[in-house]
């Protein structure tokens, strides 16, 4: 297993007078910190000092573009056509890339946000549209998507490199979707709980979904929500026991 993306990390989101996650302390013990591009998080400002802090941790930076959607944190479906949600795409990755490439640095892989994640996950025709997007800006650029979803066809049809991810902090539905942060469960809060499911996951290739059953799930990478709460207890025992 590449260990260049194992524990990977949602950052940059805090913007304004608004603080969110705790980036600096998080920081050392990843090794992939998704940043946010400025729609549904972050602002100009954060971004560059989150970039700045990869760099100097020598973690792996990844793109991490979502829906226009500050208000709801990028976690509501907004209704854009493939036009529109392709040029939203092409403007935060680039935006990103370019501010990466002045402090020295360059974006490794994408990965979309929130709700924009979870329906490229369920749509093929929107994951495409997306998918373009990337390739558009760069097509070295790798994708990072739903493990064991269809985003890995996807991107592979466009030659591609696919990075499959599952949450260490996230409870899973039968199919092997996130559990919708609507309902009860959703969000995992223990750090034992979390290590228990990413271990399983590896070891294993399955994980326990929310009802009780197992279900297959192999990943490269696994993700610690940054406004998690529990984010830095969960970060610090996956560092010690992966890396």
């Amino acid at each position: 297993m590449d260990k260049s993306y194992l524990i990977n990390c949602d950052m940059g989101e805090s913007f304004g007078n608004y603080q969110i996650g705790n980036d600096d302390l998080l920081m050392p013990y990843i090794n992939a910190a998704n940043i946010a591009c400025g729609m549904h998080a972050g602002d100009p400002l954060q971004i560059e000092k989150t970039i700045d802090l990869a760099l100097k941790n020598q973690v792996t930076i990844g793109a991490h573009p979502g829906y226009p959607d500050l208000q709801g944190f990028g976690r509501r479906i907004i209704p854009m056509s493939s036009d529109e949600l392709s040029a939203s795409i092409r403007y935060q990755v680039a935006a990103l890339i370019g501010m990466t490439r002045a402090k020295g640095g360059k974006v490794d892989y994408v990965k979309p946000h929130g709700a924009l994640y979870n329906l490229i996950a369920k749509d093929a025709d929107i994951a495409q549209t997306v998918i373009s997007a990337i390739k558009d800006i760069d097509p070295s650029l790798k994708v990072m998507g739903l493990a064991g979803s269809h985003v890995r066809q996807l991107a592979e049809k466009n030659k591609m490199i696919f990075i499959a991810e599952a949450f260490a902090d996230r409870a899973y539905e039968e199919n092997g979707q996130l559990r919708s942060r609507k309902l009860e469960g959703a969000v995992l809060s223990d750090a034992e709980a979390s290590l228990n499911q990413v271990l399983s996951i590896m070891t294993r290739g399955q994980l326990k979904t929310y009802q009780g059953n197992t279900i297959p799930l192999k990943a490269e990478s696994f993700c610690v929500h940054g406004d998690n709460p529990a984010a830095l207890s969960i970060a610090k025992k996956l560092n010690k026991k992966l890396l």
